[in-house]
């Protein structure tokens, strides 16, 4: 996930959250649950909702981590899988491996 797709995801889990803040309106590296006024059960729901839409799983150790815009940006781009690539004709071909001793054998 790139930083920007990072950055709208928050928008958009956090108007889930607190409709009425303005993502744009904050300070990145200000503390977002001052800023935009969240107590702990809005952060908690930020929290959870990311997991459940990505599948990010945030640890209570890392939720200083994500306390801030760019703290959750960074965190959500990092944590994110790459985008999968297509699978190929020859990558789904199922490939014979032999043991090297079995043709000794024969």
């Amino acid at each position: 996930m790139s930083p920007d797709d990072a950055r709208a995801l928050l928008a958009r889990l956090l108007h889930g959250v607190a409709p009425e803040v303005d993502l744009d309106g904050i300070d990145p590296a200000a503390p977002l649950q001052e800023a935009a006024e969240l107590d702990s059960m809005d952060f908690l729901n930020l929290v959870t909702t990311l997991y459940d839409e990505t599948g990010i799983d945030v640890p209570e150790r890392d939720y200083p981590v994500i306390a801030t815009i760019d703290g959750f940006v960074a965190y959500a781009a990092g944590a994110a899988p790459p985008p999968r690539q297509p699978v190929t004709a020859d990558a789904a071909r199922p490939r014979l491996v032999t043991r090297p001793d079995a043709q000794r054998r024969q």
